[in-house]
């Protein structure tokens, strides 16, 4: 057995006078696990490093730049029977504006907004529940010890 890592995780969420709320997608029929809902995915290109991907699929699947965008302390992992792998995803964080306007692709049917509570009980994995927590303590109870990086979506670096 192997063990992958060619797809990411990002979890868009805005602002919001109750909290945060987390953007959800439901998949489309035609898609693999057709009617589930999910936070942005995609596959890593070749040549591309890993935020960049989650930049990119944020903007194919919802229309959506953010504001402001991090690597999430949290890496994501799941066993894929078929191919008989580990996938290892890295997790982002994207803030959007709370009036930002949602385009979704073909690959998802509808989109949601919802609160951390609602987004845990709509995902199906255990893993990406675990990275709305991470992600909801960090931004509503400004626990530091977690480690956010920052991207510099303009210059695409880390800020240090």
């Amino acid at each position: 057995m192997k063990i992958i890592s060619e797809l990411i995780e990002a979890h868009i969420f805005r602002k919001t006078k109750n909290g945060i709320e987390f953007l959800l997608l439901k998949r489309s029929e035609e898609e693999i696990y057709p009617g589930l809902w999910q936070m942005v995915s995609g596959k890593i290109h070749e040549g591309e490093k890993a935020f960049e991907t989650a930049l990119r699929e944020l903007k194919e699947e919802t229309g959506l730049i953010p504001k402001k965008f991090w690597t999430a302390p949290n890496i994501n992992s799941f066993y894929y029977q078929e191919g008989d792998y580990i996938s290892m995803l890295p997790v982002f964080a994207a803030l959007v504006d709370k009036d930002s306007k949602v385009v979704i692709s073909d690959e998802h049917t509808e989109f949601k907004w919802v609160n951390p509570s609602r987004a845990k009980k709509m995902l199906a994995w255990q893993g990406q529940r675990n990275s709305v927590e991470i992600i909801n303590e960090y931004f509503t109870k400004e626990i530091r010890f977690l480690n956010f990086v920052e991207i510099d979506i303009k210059n695409c670096k880390p800020i240090m």
